[in-house]
């Protein structure tokens, strides 16, 4: 499963502005720190492109260390896996580089890069560094290169990028909740803990029966009169839910007996539900702007509709 590798970047990124910009409080006092330049600031553009080299060389030599040494190398060969997991880790490889793109064409407005250029920087960059994982697995004999994994990369680094362009803001946005799945003990729970992990870390960034993504939009930025609630945005969401296994609910457990647990449907659910814009809400902090551009990640929890492919239509009061 490749979704926690493009993770664990996703992190350094969420990171690196805030560790940049300690460093840059000892450089200027003028302003607040987190506050954005007006003109380019060369000491902060250098802080931020000598941090990314460095973050960017030592995440992916960690990535090698940790998911790729253990397994043998092969010649480089592409795979096909649109089908797998019902295409729940291709939202997710478009979430990572739309939301690492987005934080990172914040980190260059913060330097003084103008809103275009930072746009496009942030998008490639993040594009190009998503696939990397690609040269990775296309090397290693147990994974293989996906050209549906770098269609989702460059669809989500897009969709940040052409927003940017047209509308210098974020109208649409791709989110991330979770809602944790409790397995019940026996075969299940064991093969939940092998596919997805047992810590909530784990299982935040590897469950995908857990993982919801969404599409949530701004009708105030598109023209609609909101009021007093510009923030307020509406969600459409996607999860699965039965899936143990890439293609199918088949399995060979650790003592090498067959699993088959056919008759659970696997299942596609699609949801409705509100949501906020937290960077629309009116604040003349700096330190709060930053905090709210961090929880734009995820979506809020809050009442849904659910409309599923057993169909079943289920109403959750949070989600």
């Amino acid at each position: 499963m490749k979704l926690p590798r493009l993770l664990v970047f996703s992190v350094f990124m969420l990171s690196l502005v805030k560790i940049l910009g300690a460093q840059d409080s000892l450089l200027i006092n003028k302003k607040h720190w987190l506050t954005p330049s007006d003109t380019l600031h060369k000491p902060r553009l250098h802080l931020l492109i000598g941090g990314t080299v460095v973050g960017y060389t030592g995440v992916f030599y960690g990535l090698n260390e940790l998911w790729y040494k253990g397994y043998p190398r092969s010649s480089f060969r592409w795979i096909n896996d649109g089908g797998e997991w019902l295409q729940l880790d291709k939202a997710g490889h478009m979430i990572t580089p739309y939301q690492t793109s987005r934080l990172y064409a914040g980190a260059l407005r913060w330097a003084g890069v103008e809103h275009r250029k930072a746009a496009l920087y942030a998008g490639v960059a993040m594009f190009m560094a998503s696939n990397t994982i690609e040269i990775f697995d296309g090397f290693s004999a147990h994974w293989g290169a996906s050209a549906w994994d770098i269609a989702a990369n460059f669809a989500g680094a897009g969709l940040m990028t052409a927003q940017e362009l047209l509308w210098q803001e974020q109208r649409i946005s791709l989110k991330l909740s979770l809602t944790f799945v409790n397995y019940p003990s026996g075969p299940l729970h064991d093969r939940a803990r092998q596919l997805y992990g047992a810590s909530v870390i784990q299982r935040a960034i590897k469950d995908y029966n857990s993982i919801n993504v969404w599409v949530s939009f701004n009708p105030a930025s598109f023209g609609l009169n909101m009021g007093k609630l510009p923030w307020l945005n509406f969600a459409a969401g996607y999860s699965i839910d039965n899936v143990f296994g890439g293609y199918s609910n088949i399995w060979t457990d650790k003592n090498g007996q067959m699993q088959d647990f056919s008759h659970l449907q696997r299942t596609r659910q699609f949801y409705f539900s509100p949501d906020i814009d937290f960077t629309r809400i009116p604040t003349n902090s700096p330190g709060l702007k930053t905090l709210f551009e961090v929880l734009n990640i995820f979506k809020l929890p809050a009442p849904a509709l659910e409309l599923n492919t057993r169909g079943e239509v289920n109403w959750h009061w949070l989600r």
